[in-house]
């Protein structure tokens, strides 16, 4: 059967063969709007074009370098991912390149053409605006180039994501049989299209339970730690309070750990946090957060591997890695006071 070529794409987009080149190589110093580009690629999907091999490996190869995109400087989960990609990389050789977009929409796109017009291996990245990284990742699938998604599989490379819902289910479980009926959520993340499958066990253990969802006792929150302490002395307002507060992450936990503590109420006994993450920092706070652990470091190392994979195996298929998520009760939760 015949390759598919640059001209096969151009005559089912509709556009010129320089324009395809343009689009497949990633030229950011000609304009071409994001219509014509989406064309180009679903064309480039439909066909099956990839690029020469020798070629792509000229672009791509022996640079010993694996790039690191995270969301979040602060936020000691992403440095945990960071810890077992680095680890994973060097073991095979390679240095690590590691940026962060500070959760603003606007860099994380410029970041992310940036990096993908480097010379590197290959890219791992962690993404907060799905929507307007769809372009670039669209293309780097199309061209072949080694990416690795964590957290989510909107895109069609590979990709490591880290599975809640058993987790949240079975930390909703243990609230509500300690007698909370009010349990406010701290939902502080970067997109709401993130971490929607917590939120929606949170709601159906609710609503399992017999128990009204109320979106006053939702708080979606900015994603730093004053944040988690601003939405926490929020929901403290609330007449009656929340007896248990479930936050999105052990950073926000922290802010709002101090919150409870500010108004004058006790953990657990007035107030129960739970989180999610279990980073390092959560066994050592007062008291000793329960949180549900997301193995970061094994997800960066996972994410390390399958990108050492597709730089040795670039025509393998589209591998997927879950990491089931558990809980790790502690001090900070505890029963209802009669």
């Amino acid at each position: 059967m015949k390759r598919p070529t640059q001209n096969d794409v151009a005559a089912l987009a509709a556009v010129s063969r320089a324009t395809v080149s343009y689009v497949v190589n990633g030229r950011a110093d000609v304009s071409i709007s994001d219509e014509t580009r989406l064309r180009v690629l679903a064309a480039v999907h439909q066909l099956g074009y990839a690029p020469d091999a020798r070629a792509r490996s000229l672009r791509s190869g022996d640079a010993n370098t694996i790039g690191l995109l995270i969301p979040d400087l602060h936020n000691p989960h992403y440095w945990s991912i960071v810890q077992g990609v680095e680890d994973a990389v060097r073991e095979q050789g390679y240095d690590l390149l590691l940026t962060s977009t500070s959760l603003d929409p606007d860099r994380e796109q410029k970041t992310l053409g940036a990096l993908s017009g480097r010379r590197m291996d290959a890219l791992i990245l962690t993404l907060s605006f799905l929507e307007q990284s769809k372009i670039t990742l669209t293309r780097l699938a199309a061209n072949g180039f080694p990416v690795v998604t964590l957290g989510n599989t909107s895109f069609n490379v590979d990709a490591v994501v880290a599975t809640y819902r058993n987790a949240t289910a079975q930390m909703m479980a243990h609230l509500l049989a300690l007698g909370h009926t009010r349990i406010g959520f701290i939902f502080g993340v970067g997109s709401k299209e993130l971490a929607t499958n917590r939120m929606a066990v949170y709601q159906e253990s609710l609503i399992a339970a017999g128990i009204p969802v109320d979106p006053e006792l939702i708080d979606y929150s900015g994603v730093r730690i004053e944040d988690g302490y601003q939405a926490a002395r929020r929901l403290l307002a609330r007449t009656p309070h929340p007896t248990a507060l479930l936050v999105i992450n052990d950073w926000l936990a922290t802010g709002a750990l101090r919150a409870v503590s500010e108004q004058g109420l006790r953990v657990p006994e007035d107030v129960s946090i739970a989180s999610f993450d279990d980073t390092e920092m959560a066994a050592y706070l007062n008291p000793p957060l329960t949180s549900v652990r997301s193995n970061g470091q094994e997800l960066g190392r996972q994410a390390a591997s399958l990108a050492m994979e597709r730089i040795h195996q670039p025509d393998r298929p589209i591998r997927r890695v879950q990491i089931e998520a558990d809980l790790v009760l502690r001090q900070s939760i505890g029963p209802i006071r009669s």
